[in-house]
Parts: structure tokens; sequence; C-alpha cells
């Protein structure tokens, strides 16, 4: 594998001491914007149904257990709820500057560090597929299947085109 050049260009607000209330400020605000299309997100956050991480650096595996025990958090909430529309948000504020391209490769590497980890406690949920390119795949933490939404500020859709890096489930 090559090595890979990762340039940070992180937005200045967010590296003052608050960046972390104001991270999860920007993104609720960029959900309940009018332009935003997707009407479950917004539920989930109109419903205080949408759960936010905030880590440093999608390259960084520093943050790996605590993002996997707030998931975890999540799904046994989730899993209790007699409501629908829940959403996990984890973001990435200081992970600026990666096109499209790097962020999914990243993305997928922490998603798959997620899943070595979640591995040491819970089998996949059996009810898809571990397999990328099987049509029955999904992500699964703590035998709960998830659908990921990749967020990039370079992204080539543009609703999920928020100024931090990060992805929902």
């Amino acid at each position: 594998m090559t090595p890979t050049t990762i340039t940070t260009k992180t937005d200045p607000v967010l590296i003052s001491e608050n960046h972390q209330e104001i991270a999860k400020e920007a993104f609720r605000t960029f959900i309940d914007d009018a332009s935003f299309p997707c009407v479950a997100a917004k539920a989930a956050l109109n419903r205080d149904q949408m759960k936010l991480f905030v880590a440093g650096h999608i390259a960084c595996p520093k943050d790996d257990r605590q993002i996997l025990e707030f998931i975890y958090d999540f799904v046994d909430s989730y899993r209790n709820a007699e409501n629908h529309f829940h959403t996990a948000c984890v973001i990435f504020p200081d992970a600026g500057g990666i096109d499209e391209m790097m962020f999914e490769r990243l993305l997928w590497m922490r998603l798959q560090a997620l899943s070595d980890l979640d591995g040491e406690n819970y089998p996949y949920d059996q009810r898809v597929s571990p397999d990328p390119q099987s049509d029955q795949f999904s992500f699964s933490l703590k035998e709960e299947a998830f659908f990921v939404i990749g967020l990039n500020p370079a992204s080539s859709r543009p609703a999920r085109r928020f100024k931090i890096s990060g992805y929902c489930l």
C-alpha cells in the first residue's frame, strides 16, 4: 500500500475550546436547513433522536473504542424506543481538505476497524451479509444492521456536502 499524505484545513471556528459543541450545532443547522432533503433525518433531529459524536481525524484510530461505545449506547436506546427515525452520526472536524475518493477510503478504514473491534464481542447481524459485494450487504455493529451515509464537503451528491466529514447510521 502506498502511503497517503493528508492535509488538514480545519475551519478556525472549530478549533476553539467548544469545538465539539460548535461542530454539533453546525451539523444540526445543516440538517434543519430547508434545502436538506432527508425527511427522516429532520424527523430524528426534531424528535431529539439524533445522537452526535465528535471525533478527531477520520484517518486516526484513537477514537475508535469511544465511537464504538457511543454506537453501542445508541443501539441500546434504539432497541428500547417505541418510535422511529433514530440516527447516530459521527463527525470529524479535524479532517478538512479530504477529497471524495480519499474520504471513502478513510471511511471504509474506520468502519472496518469498528467492525473488527465489534467482532470481539458480537456476531454479525444474521439478517444481512457481511460481504460488501452482496446485494444483502449492510454494516453491522452489536448484531444490528445499519445503512451508512457518508458526509464530506467534496461529495458529488449535494445532500451529503456537509462542511465537516462524517457519517450517519
